[in-house]
């Protein structure tokens, strides 16, 4: 475990998550390392989906039945954020979308464990994520988060907009209590859109 001390001298770095060009053990490796970072933030208190009691292996098997298929095939982009070789937060990019909305994407599962937040990790992975969606030809971001939790003034100064709060959206993770959402977009300028292209489609 990375002591106080040392986690201020760790440079964080955002790569994607590629495990199909990954081997064992380190497959492996960062299925343990993004469960213990689910498995955190949801006794955290964040309201991601699930509720306590969570164990790690319903964590690890949110990461290997329901995200790793869709990374695999390429229709889920995923960024995780390392300290040394330890993964500390990830977020993700949905790109399979219905045939009439190919240029939206939504970000889901931003995730930073407990031990790395207030270090930056959370806008360091959304930028690159931007970065991909770009990449993707996307020109709208979707997401919702618990409306008065953390990461919505982190959204907000990212220039995402809110659109609207759904009251009773969803369970809380420590309380039996139903939470509301806020619903947010940004829109990316098609001009951005140039610097991703192939050279033979900027004519």
């Amino acid at each position: 475990m990375t002591t106080p001390v040392l986690r201020h001298l760790i440079e964080t770095q955002i790569e994607e998550w590629r495990p199909d060009l990954a081997v064992d053990p380190s497959l492996e490796d960062d299925v343990g390392m993004l469960s213990e970072v689910l498995h955190a933030v949801v006794h955290g208190g964040a309201g991601v989906s699930f509720f306590v009691p969570f164990s790690i292996d319903e964590a690890r098997a949110f990461w290997l039945d329901k995200v790793l298929p869709g990374v695999r095939a390429r229709t889920r982009r995923l960024v995780v954020a390392r300290w040394g070789s330890r993964i500390v937060g990830t977020v993700q990019l949905k790109l399979d979308m219905p045939p009439n909305q190919r240029h939206r994407t939504e970000v889901a599962k931003l995730l930073v464990h407990p031990e790395a937040r207030r270090r930056g990790v959370a806008r360091q992975l959304m930028m690159a994520l931007e970065t991909i969606a770009r990449s993707e030809r996307r020109t709208l971001l979707t997401l919702d988060t618990v409306t008065g939790d953390n990461a919505e003034p982190l959204y907000l100064s990212l220039g995402y907009i809110p659109v609207g709060v759904i009251p009773r959206y969803a369970r809380a993770s420590l309380t039996p209590d139903l939470e509301a959402t806020t619903i947010m977009y940004k829109e990316l300028a098609p001009g951005t859109l140039l610097d991703v292209l192939p050279s033979s489609d900027k004519c």
